[in-house]
């Protein structure tokens, strides 16, 4: 037996979230099983905990988007017990099972080994948010990093707390944007050099094109910032493009700024990437990302602090990352 959170549905449909002792026979199938050490929390997991299920196909079910652990058992040559593995993506904590138990049963082409330099705390210090940062950083500069500041929409949140310190350990100028003056102080503890009020880049304007301000963008927000965005950025730079929650419609014409100043936007998803990419950012994180600063985002809870903790996320009231201790 071991502990879990569990969701589950009654039969008017209203769902319940407990952590719960459960039996190996009731995991699903999968060839690594992983003793999960660390979990974290971001707004995804806040909706399929709620009480309207959010994204949840089958219940009963383990939320927890990523996790990072001890391979336990293994039928896959790539791994054996011992090694130290981190797991993003999959729809993990969605569609299947998550990080949110003692235990884990994944496919084996699901996992990561653990890049040296990192402990599992670290990894999902980082989790699922860091990696999504990383990956639009790299998309960033494989596209070629113009003069000018690096804007970060959505700055306070997970991705964006993380993609800030990045950043700015990399020696690029950061602007920060955040709808909550009281986050100035942290985030130019992360090395942002410049706070955007979130209300500037929010105001609605009919200029096709605006004064050319920003040599990078990494939004996290989307929606009426995006489309304002667009318009201030330099000629031939790009847009790491990683969120929605503004919305996913954007105003502005196609031929502003696409065609008349050659804007790249660049979609990431963090569930779609190739092994060798995950490797590779895993690879950069242990690399670029400073882990005093990284602690300086952090919360740590455990899996019985996760139901109020679910409703804080989806009130926005909880700032950097979320680490869950699946083993407190």
């Amino acid at each position: 037996m071991f502990k879990a959170l569990l969701v589950e549905k009654n039969d008017e449909g209203k769902t319940s979230a407990s952590v719960q002792d459960i039996s190996e026979d009731q995991m699903p199938e999968g060839d690594v099983t992983v003793a999960v050490e660390y979990s974290t929390m971001n707004y995804k997991d806040g909706l399929c905990i709620g009480p309207g299920g959010g994204l949840v196909r089958t219940y009963p079910h383990v939320p927890g988007i990523d996790f990072s652990g001890t391979v336990e058992a293994s039928e896959d040559d790539r791994y054996k017990p011992g090694d130290k593995v981190v797991l993003t993506g999959w729809r993990v904590g969605e569609n299947r099972w998550g990080g949110y138990a003692e235990k884990a049963r994944v496919k084996a082409d699901m996992l990561v080994p653990l890049p040296d330099g990192l402990t599992t705390r670290q990894a999902m210090a980082v989790g699922t948010a860091g990696l999504t940062a990383m990956l639009a950083v790299m998309a960033l500069e494989d596209q070629g990093l113009k003069d000018g500041p690096v804007l970060v929409t959505g700055a306070a949140g997970g991705v964006g707390s993380v993609a800030t310190a990045i950043l700015a350990h990399l020696g690029h100028e950061v602007a920060a944007v955040t709808g909550r003056p009281e986050q100035e102080d942290y985030l130019k503890s992360l090395g942002a050099t410049q706070i955007v009020a979130r209300e500037d880049l929010t105001e609605v304007t009919r200029k096709p094109l605006e004064a050319e301000l920003w040599g990078g963008c990494v939004d996290a927000v989307a929606g009426a910032m995006l489309g304002r965005v667009l318009k201030q950025m330099t000629y031939g730079s790009s847009v790491a493009a990683i969120g929605l929650a503004g919305g996913a419609a954007i105003e502005g014409a196609l031929i502003t700024p696409f065609i008349l100043r050659g804007v790249n936007l660049l979609g990431i998803d963090s569930v779609m990437q190739p092994y060798k990419n995950r490797v590779r950012a895993w690879g950069r994180i242990a690399r670029d990302l400073p882990m005093d600063k990284l602690e300086a985002m952090v919360q740590t809870a455990t899996l019985a602090d996760l139901p109020g903790l679910g409703r804080d996320i989806l009130k926005g009231q909880v700032k950097g990352r979320v680490v869950v201790d699946v083993t407190a």
